[in-house]
C-alpha cells in the first residue's frame, strides 16, 4: 500500500530509478498465477470447462463488455460450489491486492443493492460474475483471464508465467453511493468521482475553458469494445497537465494511479506505475464535459502517451458511473503475443 502511495507520479524520478523495471515487454513473472489457474481448471467438471475455457484466439477475447445485467461469457461464481468459488477468487487475488479485491466486492454488492430496489432482473446477484480463460494456463504459451459482470471487466494477458497486460479494465457502479438499506454509506468509486470533480472545480477559468471538450457530457464512454480506435488513434484533447498548478497536476496523476495502479498486487502495481510514467507527464491531457459537482451529469478523459481513461455518468442517473482504462499499445497484450 505504501509503495503505491509513494509512487505518486509527479517528481517520482528517484522511485523510477530505484525500481529499474524493464520497459520493453513490461512483463512481471508470476508462476503463482499459472498454478492458481491450473488449480481452478482442475476442479471444474467437463461441462464447466466447456463454459469457462476458450481458445486464446477466440474473437470473444476482444469483446469485453460490462454493460447490462445479462450474464457474461464464462463460468459464473453463482454456478460454482464453494471450493470452486474459493479457487476462482484465489486466482484473482494473485492479480488484485487487498484494495483491489475490496473494490471488486463493492461492485458485486451493488448487484444486491439493485436487486433489493427492484431495478432490472429480479435474480441479479453478487455471484453473477464470470471467469473466462483464453488458452491453457501455460509456462510458455500466451493465455488470458477475464473476470466480468455488470459494471466490471478485468482482462489479464499472460505470456507463459509473465503478466504482460492488465488492460482493458473497468470498475463501474450504480449507484456509486448507497443511501439507505443494509449497505448504507457504501461508496464504490470515491476518488474516480469526487476526486475528479474536485480537480475540475479547482481549475482556473482559463484552464477550465481549455479542458472543455464538448458542450454537453457524453452519455457513455467512447472507447467501447470494437470502437477503441476512436480514441486510440485520436489526438489527446483538453488541458495539458503541464499548464496546471503543481498541486492540481499531482491530483490528476494521483487520479491516473487510481485507475491503473492501486488495485493491483505489488509487482503489477510497480509495473503499471512505471508504465504510466513513460513519456512526458506534462503532455497528459484532461478533457471535461458537463457538471463539476457530484450529483451532476459529467464526463472526463485522461489521455496520455500510454493510457486512455474515461468516466461517464450514465443518464438519467448521475450516480451511475461507467469507467474504462486502456493501454492502446498493449491492448490485450498485442505488443508481445
Amino acid at each position: 500500500m505504501q509503495l503505491k502511495r509513494r509512487m505518486v507520479l509527479a517528481g517520482a524520478a528517484a522511485a523510477t530509478a530505484a525500481l529499474a523495471l524493464p520497459t520493453t515487454a513490461q512483463a512481471v513473472s508470476s508462476t503463482s498465477v499459472v498454478a492458481r489457474a491450473r488449480e481452478f481448471v482442475a476442479l471444474l467438471s467437463p461441462a464447466q470447462r466447456d463454459v469457462a475455457l476458450f481458445g486464446f484466439d477466440d474473437p470473444l477475447r476482444a469483446r469485453w463488455n460490462y454493460f447490462g445485467a445479462r450474464p457474461k461469457p464464462g463460468l459464473r461464481l453463482e454456478q460454482m460450489r464453494s471450493d470452486k468459488q474459493e479457487a476462482a477468487l484465489g486466482l484473482l487475488s494473485e492479480l488484485l491486492d487487498r484494495d483491489g479485491m475490496a473494490k471488486f466486492d463493492r461492485v458485486r454488492v451493488l448487484q444486491d443493492v439493485l436487486a433489493e430496489r427492484g431495478a432490472g432482473p429480479s435474480d441479479r446477484n453478487a455471484g453473477r460474475f464470470s471467469f473466462a480463460l483464453f488458452g491453457s494456463p501455460s509456462d510458455t504459451d500466451p493465455w488470458g483471464l477475464r473476470v466480468e459482470g455488470h459494471h466490471l471487466s478485468l482482462s489479464f494477458t499472460m505470456r507463459g508465467n509473465e503478466v504482460v497486460s492488465v488492460a482493458p479494465s473497468s470498475f463501474s457502479s450504480n449507484p456509486n453511493a448507497v443511501r439507505g438499506g443494509r449497505h448504507d454509506g457504501l461508496v464504490a468509486l470515491r476518488m474516480e468521482h469526487e476526486g475528479a470533480a474536485r480537480l475540475r472545480r479547482d481549475l482556473s477559468a482559463r484552464n477550465a475553458e481549455r479542458a472543455t471538450i464538448a458542450a454537453r457530457p457524453f452519455r457513455n464512454i467512447l472507447a467501447t469494445a470494437g470502437r477503441e480506435g476512436r480514441l486510440f488513434d485520436a489526438a489527446p484533447e483538453g488541458v495539458a497537465l503541464g499548464d496546471l498548478h503543481p498541486a492540481q497536476r499531482d491530483l490528476a496523476l494521483r487520479l491516473v494511479e487510481t485507475y491503473a495502479v492501486d488495485h493491483l498486487v505489488a509487482p503489477l502495481a510497480a509495473q503499471q506505475a512505471a508504465r504510466i510514467r513513460e513519456g512526458d507527464p506534462e503532455t497528459i491531457r484532461l478533457g471535461w464535459a458537463g457538471g463539476t459537482e457530484v450529483g451532476q451529469q459529467m464526463y472526463y478523459r485522461l489521455h496520455g502517451p500510454t493510457f486512455v481513461i474515461e468516466l461517464a455518468t450514465n443518464p438519467p442517473e448521475p450516480d451511475h458511473l461507467h469507467t474504462i482504462r486502456h493501454d492502446p499499445e498493449r491492448h490485450l497484450g498485442r505488443h508481445v503475443v
